[in-house]
């Protein structure tokens, strides 16, 4: 497959990714508080998916790690806003099952090769390991979300979450300078305002 679509993938998932952000932060400015609209985690979804494509597609092993642990969270939060329930049946089950599909499918077919995502000389190992520790804190951002809001019954976005979600953010624009991934890079220098601006208006309504 060609550079250029690839990039392209990856370019459009960060435009969801940042449009989510815009949406929460514009919707939270609105509101004078931390809000989180069903567009966010509608957005999200979609926008996982074709990250995950795309760090395949790379070889990036990091990035398919950090989409695999959060997309199943993305529809628990639309369960939990009740709008995963009024989607048709068959599209819940299209974008629940296809992404596991298309990791068997692959993976029967010696389509995930093991030394191109642990061995890529494009990727040494120090910066590998630095790309999964970005990407883990990144991701558990939405596992503490996740217990969060279990706990209180309701979608929600607490403050751990912009912590994290400002460490992880760092770290991985670090991974990608390194990386020299413009996509990585573009898509969480807009996040990295978003994540500060909201952690100013929880310490406003604290």
């Amino acid at each position: 497959m060609s550079s250029w679509l690839i990039y392209s993938i990856g370019f459009l998932a960060q435009i969801l990714f940042s449009s989510r952000l815009i949406v929460q932060w514009l919707t939270s400015e609105k509101q004078k508080q931390v809000t989180t609209p069903t567009l966010f985690w509608s957005l999200s979804l979609i926008a996982s998916f074709l990250l995950f494509v795309y760090g395949y597609l790379r070889n990036d092993f990091a990035i398919m790690l950090g989409q695999s642990l959060t997309y199943f969270i993305y529809i628990r939060n639309l369960q939990l806003q009740n709008q995963w329930q009024r989607l048709p049946k068959l599209v819940q089950l299209f974008l629940f099952f296809v992404p596991i599909l298309i990791v068997i499918f692959y993976y029967n077919n010696n389509a995930i090769d093991v030394d191109l995502l642990f061995k890529n000389e494009a990727i040494p190992v120090w910066l590998l390991v630095l790309g999964i520790v970005s990407q883990t804190i990144f991701t558990l951002r939405f596992v503490y979300q996740w217990i969060y809001s279990e706990k209180r019954k309701e979608s929600t976005l607490p403050l751990g979450f912009w912590l994290l979600s400002l460490i992880g953010s760092i770290l991985i624009l670090i991974y990608a300078i390194f990386r020299k991934d413009p996509v990585l890079f573009v898509g969480h220098i807009l996040g990295t305002i978003i994540y500060v601006r909201n952690l100013a208006l929880l310490h406003k309504s604290t």
